[in-house]
């Protein structure tokens, strides 16, 4: 979406410009207002879905599942976000707390929104199909589907502050030193004497010596390649060498004059400070492993929590309780209630 004509729904923003989304939160520019309006348009979208939810025991249970929903995700988010955010200092990025805090409000977001989009079809099993078990087993399957779409906006906006350098400054910084070395002017590389090559004859005592002048198209410069075998790289053009012949035979270490290579000479690469081989893609960083077990540890608080915030749906069996007594644990009841099934 065009800068000149934002969208009011945050939402159709995050959809529709999420490079724009990116770079804001890089820039870190007005993140405030945008976590804002992310907060205000999850929890609406929220307590939207949770009424639906709770519609399904009685209009009592959807207001009040209407406002634990919000508060599970929130909640949630307050108890997960300091160790992302610890995460990442540990491990060297410059993520600051508005960034990381921004980061995971665009995928409650989506998460949410996408929720309240299944809100329809969700009301249309709750009235074509009043069964308890098969209402909760659709909604949680909603909500696991809406929160890895959401988890997976996260996922790319890390990726994206990793690109700029916020997540692995060494390997910015690397990366910054190899594009400056490799638009640094070539120096001139005199032309060696290739490796294997015969020396020439040594004149005799008395006799000149005279110059061999090796073209300059025609000079190279033998270079070793990581299997060890010999290549040749042509020099370049502005290097008219010339070895004298009385310093062909020479033995390795002889001292030679500025200019005059010595036999068997190999050009050596210069140093970039990377450790990884041309062609080897970049290593990931640190911080991007951690993110993938920080969504992990987010979503089981998360599941922990609805448990301990439970009821959303409302057994019908069951009078009306704001909270449930804590025994079992989410995973057992789900189970359970495929069985019964």
């Amino acid at each position: 979406m065009s800068g000149d004509r934002p969208s009011p729904l945050v939402i159709e923003r995050i959809l529709r410009d999420r490079e724009g989304i990116w770079q804001q939160i890089v820039a870190e520019r007005d993140l405030n207002a945008l976590t804002g309006r992310m907060l205000t348009s999850s929890a609406i979208a929220l307590a939207c879905y949770g009424a639906v939810l709770g519609f399904f025991h009685s209009p009592l249970m959807a207001l009040t599942s209407a406002l634990k929903l919000p508060l599970l995700f929130l909640v949630t988010l307050a108890i997960c976000l300091p160790t992302l955010y610890l995460f990442n200092l540990v491990f060297g990025a410059r993520l600051s707390v508005r960034q990381s805090l921004a980061l995971v409000m665009v995928a409650i977001t989506v998460t949410s929104m996408l929720a309240v989009a299944f809100a329809p079809i969700s009301l249309f099993f709750l009235i074509t199909a009043n069964d308890y078990g098969f209402f909760k087993l659709l909604n949680v399957a909603i909500l696991t589907l809406s929160a890895l779409v959401g988890l997976r906006f996260l996922t790319s906006g890390m990726q994206v502050l990793n690109d700029h350098g916020l997540l692995a400054p060494e390997a910015a910084n690397a990366k910054v030193g190899e594009q400056a070395a490799a638009q640094a002017p070539v120096q001139a590389v005199p032309a060696a004497v290739a490796v294997g090559a015969t020396p020439a004859a040594a004149p005799a005592t008395g006799q000149s010596a005279e110059p061999v002048a090796v073209p300059a198209t025609a000079a190279a410069v033998a270079e070793s390649t990581p299997n060890g075998a010999v290549t040749t790289a042509p020099a370049p053009a502005q290097v008219p060498a010339q070895v004298p012949t009385q310093w062909a035979g020479q033995p390795v270490g002889a001292s030679f004059p500025p200019g005059v290579l010595p036999p068997g000479y190999v050009a050596q690469r210069p140093s970039d400070g990377r450790t990884a081989r041309p062609g080897e893609p970049a290593q990931r960083p640190a911080s991007m492993t951690l993110l993938y077990i920080w969504i992990l540890l987010f979503g089981f608080v998360g599941t922990q929590l609805a448990w301990t915030l439970r009821p959303f749906f409302g057994d019908p069996g069951q009078d009306f309780a704001f909270f449930r007594s804590i025994d079992g644990n989410f995973y057992a009841e789900i189970l359970r209630t495929i069985a019964n099934l």
